[in-house]
């Protein structure tokens, strides 16, 4: 005859106690909402079709060190501002190249870039995703525009004040940041339709390079 053990059943505290574990419960990691509702408001700076839009994220200004940001290349490959270091940059920030004035903005760069020489780089960056990006460039013939997207991290969107708190994309702007990693050119255009001041980005680029 087999005589079976009785069972034995721990409420779980007991249980937890036993194996010297807390019971307090582990805080939640915080929401995209969280991380949003956390960002500093900006108002009064860009308007679309002249509605007021809001943008999120502390905003840079001229002569301070650009922040640096980590965004992801075409190849998926996450790359650096402070990358670049060494060289000029300008910056192009843009809502999707998937609209007409961010193509315009995008090729208009690329075009320029051809004169600029190897101490400059342009960086164009959106929230489209890496395979987006890749299939416009190849289809418009991008190719000496460095291409980056915010989609991951988000830290030129919150990192630089341009996160559009009504849409989720980037707001319409260029920066010059100098071989030092120093902001000398700032533009948030104000009309997110309209395209920026191409000739005041790219003599604020020479002008930095010396």
């Amino acid at each position: 005859m087999i005589r079976r053990l009785p069972t034995l059943i721990l409420a779980p505290a007991l249980f937890t106690l036993m194996l010297g574990c807390s019971t307090a419960p582990t805080a939640a990691p915080p929401t995209t909402a969280d991380v949003l509702a956390a960002q500093p408001e900006r108002t009064g700076l860009v308007a679309a079709r002249g509605n007021p839009l809001t943008l999120l994220g502390e905003g840079v200004e001229v002569g301070q060190p650009a922040p640096d940001f980590v965004a992801v290349g075409q190849d998926m490959k996450e790359q650096k501002l402070s990358d670049y270091r060494g060289k000029t940059v300008i910056l192009s920030v843009v809502p999707s190249v998937d609209t007409g004035v961010c193509a315009t903005q995008t090729r208009m760069f690329n075009q320029e870039a051809a004169s600029l020489g190897d101490g400059f780089v342009v960086v164009t960056v959106s929230m489209d995703l890496p395979m987006a990006q890749k299939r416009f460039c190849a289809a418009e013939g991008i190719d000496r525009v460095v291409t980056l997207s915010d989609y991951r991290y988000w830290s030129v969107g919150t990192g630089w004040g341009l996160r559009i708190k009504e849409s989720g994309l980037l707001a319409r702007s260029i920066y010059v940041i100098d071989a030092s990693g120093r902001i000398v050119y700032e533009q948030i255009v104000p009309e997110l339709t309209t395209e920026p001041n191409y000739a005041a980005a790219l003599t604020a680029a020479k002008n930095a390079a010396g």
